[in-house]
Parts: C-alpha cells; sequence; structure tokens
C-alpha cells in the first residue's frame, strides 16, 4: 500500500497496524518518494529506537534515509514487547506491594490477591501498546519527514544495495539495527507448555500462573520475578550467578545490592544463586510440572511449578549481515563497532541490540544518530562504557558512577568518603529510623521504616569529587540522567556544588542536603 499521499490519523494508524499483524499475507506499507533510482545516504535495516532516531537526526542534518522494517511500525521491540510492558508491570507492582503491606491499615482495604492477576495485566498491556506504535508511525511521516518502509522483510544484497516490498534500494551506507531475541539455554523441557520468555508471555500467555520458577539472574529475572511474585504468583530465580553480579551489570554497588536482594526475599521470593537448572519437566500432557535444579551444595531438586519464565538475555539477528557482508561478530555473537559505530566492513554501521554494551534506549538512539552524524560527515565517537543505570523489583533500583570499593581500589581506602541513609552505626536502631523519606516512601517512614529505601554517595576526599551514586527508593531515576553527565564532565562535579544545588524539600536521593552537612568540612568526613 502506498502511503506516501495519504494522512492517517491516530486511529486509522492502529487500526493499519493491527490489520496488518493478524493477517500474515498482508502488504508493506510504503512511504517512499517515487524516484527509481534514488540513492540514498543510508538505508537502516530495522526501524527500532536506533533506526528511528538515527534517520530522523539524518534527515534533519539535510540527508535522505531510508528506514526498512518487517514489522508494521516504527520504535522496534521496546513499545512492542520489551521495555513498555516492563514498566507496566513494575508499576503495578511497586502498587501491589504498598497494598500488601498496609493491607487493612489506615485508609488501604484488605487485600484481595485474586483481584491481583499477571493475565490481567499483560491484556491491559496488549489493549493499549497500539497508540505508541501508532503515533510513532505518523510523527516519522508527518512531522520528521522520514521515508520508510514497514510490513517488509529487507533482503541484503551487498554493502549498498537492499531489496523489500518486491523492488530494490541502493544506498550509500548501510546501518544494521536488526534487534534482537530471547536467548534459550540448552535445557530439555523448554518447549513444553507454561514455559515463557518476555516475548511470549505478552504474546500467548493465556491462563494465570501461581508458582513460577524463573531460569536466569538477569534484570529481567529480577523485573519481572518482582512483579510475578507482586500478583501472589510464588516465584523462586533460579541463578548461576549471584544476582546483580552478572556480566551485563557494572558498577553495582554491595551495600545496595544486599539491600534489594535482601527487600526481594523479604517480599517471599525464593532466590537460588549458585544453582544450575537440569531440566523443566512435564506432567504426562506436554504442560510444565517441575524444574530440576542442582544446588549450590551439589544437591538436586525438584521444584514445583505451573510456569517457567526463561530470563538469560539475548543474542543479536546477525545471520544475514553475517553471511552476506561477513561482518566481525565479538565472542557474545554482537557485532563488532568503533566509537563511530563503524563496522569492519567500509561503509556498514550496526546500532543498538547489534552491538555491545548495555540493552537500553538510550544506547539504541545515541547510537543510531552517532552513525547518522558520521555519515554526514561529522566525526564523533559514542562511549556507552560509562552510563547510568537502574532496575525494578518493587522500587526503582539506581546507580551511576563507582561502587564504595572501586573507589577505594582506585583512590586507597583513606581517600574515600561516603555519605549514606540510613547510616550503619554499631548500636543505632537503624532499622527504626523513617530515613530516607521522600515521595513515595513517605507512608513507609512513618509506618515501616526499614522499607523506606537506601542510598549512598561516594566521594573522593582528596578532589572533593562525587564519584559514584547509588539509590533504592522511588522518584530519583530522572536526576541520574544529569548526575551521570556532571560526574563524568571533565569538571566533574564537587560534594560543594552538590550541597549548593537548591533542593526540592525531601528530594528523593537525599543527595543535595546530605552533602550540605559535610560540604563545610576542610577535611571531608563519612556521614
Amino acid at each position: 500500500m502506498d502511503i506516501r499521499d495519504q494522512h492517517f490519523n491516530l486511529g486509522e494508524w492502529n487500526n493499519i497496524i493491527e490489520s496488518s499483524l493478524s493477517d500474515p499475507d498482508s502488504e508493506p506499507l510504503v512511504n517512499i518518494v517515487g524516484d527509481e533510482d534514488a540513492l540514498y545516504d543510508a538505508i537502516y535495516v530495522g526501524g527500532g529506537a536506533g533506526g528511528r532516531f538515527g534517520s530522523a537526526y539524518m534527515k534533519a542534518m539535510g540527508g535522505r534515509p531510508l528506514i526498512i522494517d518487517a514489522w508494521p511500525f516504527l520504535g522496534g521491540s521496546c513499545p512492542h514487547q520489551a521495555c513498555v510492558p516492563h514498566h507496566l508491570f513494575s508499576e503495578a507492582a511497586e502498587e501491589l506491594d504498598r497494598m500488601r503491606w498496609f493491607s487493612d491499615e489506615l485508609f488501604f482495604p484488605k487485600f484481595d490477591q485474586s483481584r491481583a492477576s499477571i493475565l490481567e495485566m499483560v491484556k491491559l498491556f496488549l489493549a493499549g501498546r497500539g497508540s505508541a506504535h501508532a503515533f510513532m508511525n505518523w510523527q516519522t511521516k508527518e512531522q520528521l519527514d522520514v521515508e520508510y518502509i514497514l510490513n517488509a522483510r529487507a533482503t541484503i544484497i551487498d554493502k549498498t544495495t537492499v531489496q523489500a516490498a518486491g523492488r530494490t534500494f541502493k544506498a550509500k551506507n548501510l546501518v544494521l539495527g536488526m534487534g534482537a531475541r530471547p536467548i534459550n539455554p540448552e535445557i530439555p523441557g523448554l518447549d513444553l507448555r507454561g514455559v515463557h520468555d518476555f516475548v511470549s508471555l505478552v504474546e500467548t500467555l493465556d491462563y494465570e500462573p501461581t508458582k513460577c520458577v524463573i531460569i536466569g539472574g538477569s534484570k529481567v529475572a529480577m523485573e519481572y520475578g518482582s512483579f510475578f511474585q507482586a500478583t501472589g504468583c510464588d516465584t523462586t530465580i533460579v541463578s548461576r550467578s549471584p544476582l546483580m553480579r552478572t556480566k551485563s551489570l557494572h558498577h553495582v554497588d554491595e551495600d545496595l545490592r544486599q539491600y534489594v536482594v535482601g527487600g526481594m526475599r523479604k517480599r517471599g521470593m525464593e532466590i537460588l544463586e549458585g544453582a544450575h537448572p537440569i531440566s523443566v519437566n512435564d506432567d504426562g500432557s506436554g504442560r510444565v510440572q517441575t524444574v530440576t535444579v542442582r544446588l549450590a551444595t551439589g544437591e538436586e531438586v525438584e521444584l514445583d511449578t505451573d510456569f517457567v519464565f526463561v530470563a538469560c538475555g539475548e543474542l543479536p539477528n546477525t545471520t544475514q549481515a553475517r553471511e552476506v557482508l561477513d561482518i566481525d561478530l565479538s565472542e557474545t555473537g554482537r557485532v563488532i563497532v568503533n566509537k563511530r559505530m563503524q563496522t569492519n566492513v567500509p561503509g556498514v554501521y550496526a546500532i543498538g541490540d547489534m552491538i555491545d554494551g548495555p540493552m537500553e534506549m538510550f544506547k539504541a538512539r545515541k547510537s543510531g544518530v552517532t552513525a547518522a552524524r558520521n555519515i554526514m560527515g561529522e566525526d564523533l565517537e559514542f562511549d556507552y562504557s560509562e552510563f547510568p543505570d537502574f532496575l525494578h523489583t518493587t522500587y526503582e533500583v539506581t546507580w551511576v558512577g563507582l561502587t564504595e570499593a572501586e573507589a577505594r581500589d582506585e583512590y586507597g581506602s583513606e581517600n574515600v568518603i561516603i555519605i549514606q541513609m540510613p547510616p550503619y552505626v554499631e548500636g543505632l536502631d537503624t532499622p527504626n529510623l523513617p530515613l530516607p523519606c521522600a515521595e513515595g516512601t513517605m507512608l513507609y517512614a512513618f509506618s515501616k521504616p526499614e522499607l523506606s529505601g537506601y542510598q549512598k554517595l561516594v566521594i573522593n576526599g582528596e578532589t572533593r569529587k562525587v564519584v559514584g551514586a547509588h539509590h533504592v527508593g522511588y522518584g530519583a531515576k530522572d536526576a541520574f540522567q544529569y548526575l551521570d553527565y556532571l560526574i563524568h564532565r571533565p569538571d566533574g562535579l564537587t560534594i560543594d556544588e552538590l550541597g549548593w544545588m537548591n533542593e526540592l524539600f525531601l528530594n528523593p536521593e537525599h543527595f543535595v542536603q546530605l552533602s550540605r552537612l559535610r560540604a563545610g568540612n576542610a577535611k571531608l568526613r563519612h556521614l
């Protein structure tokens, strides 16, 4: 369907997308200028976050990009199956957690677990996810004026040629952004009914789970597991590594980790670290019934379950690009690029989940833009080795910069200053201390103070610069994108500058107030 001269509203776009998704034979959606012999500055193979932002930036710079995507919508997996449902489920977990702790107290009704449903939340997400798709299709066409072909799988012919929708397109450069797919480990029984990953959960779940075993210790395992447990689905995580100690997570402070993992256990989750899943077993009818696990002690146990959730990471979709273009891959299966997003093949770039680094939206978007700016003549590097990070349990968990242990290794123990809430002081009854309290934790602070969160600021005492910040609570996540910029800029961020900022009363992370209490010291001391 040629849509170049058609201008759909959001409702019409939503109908087109849903119709295309439900019909495997539906036609491509073609939004291109009609010249057959056009030479594009770049073809973005994949219209996810990196492809959409990169092509929009290139267009704004005066270039001519083309996006080709197999889905009938732009935006990739994030709004369709990945980060958007996870954020919805995590918000539900936060609300359910609060309702459980305050059941039949104050103005809270007695908690009715029967009303908490994984399946209902999945249906809520499915009913609303089309709005994001519709808007991105509309915005990219009508406001950003980017050409695209959707609902058509791209076939890479060579480094300047791509076929799609029965046509051949030429470009000076290719930008590979085909995304990634969940990894299934080699464990017998993962093909049984009742075994899901984050994709199949939203696409095919058709019953209400009551008991869950999660295979893997990733962010996804912690986030989805916390949601499952909050709904009343008894959840066990089986992880070979200690939680938050997997290779994909960096700069996780041990005190923060202890608070987070301890909080998950306090809420009833069973966490088996150093454990290996042996097999997923059926009930004789092809449905999952148990999981055999070898514990860290070497003992093998059977875990009863009606729901297995696999959370072992993702692998990029590199098959076609590897076979046709002979691009170099790392040991992890990701495309090797330099800081300009260039592969070993001249004129071929890779972005987003195709490359190493965090599988986060900022990396996808900025890598797409980095490719665009270099293609358009800039000499620009993007270093995504240092970044603010986060995950959800029933809290927001956010961190940036060095851990306390890393700072002591780098600067010497005597030069590292810690500002922390609540403090660890021998003999002080900190479990009863209603701090930190801020937006989202005030009720906990006054009723259940041990649940009110945790925060730590790590400072180089010689330079007075903040080198790390760590937070468990609510409402502070957005501040960390600015803290990341400030502490990693050449001038850094000193405790004096932080303490002189204008806080908004009990701001969630308290770092401004706490810094002000110590910034007057010529020689800094712990707080």
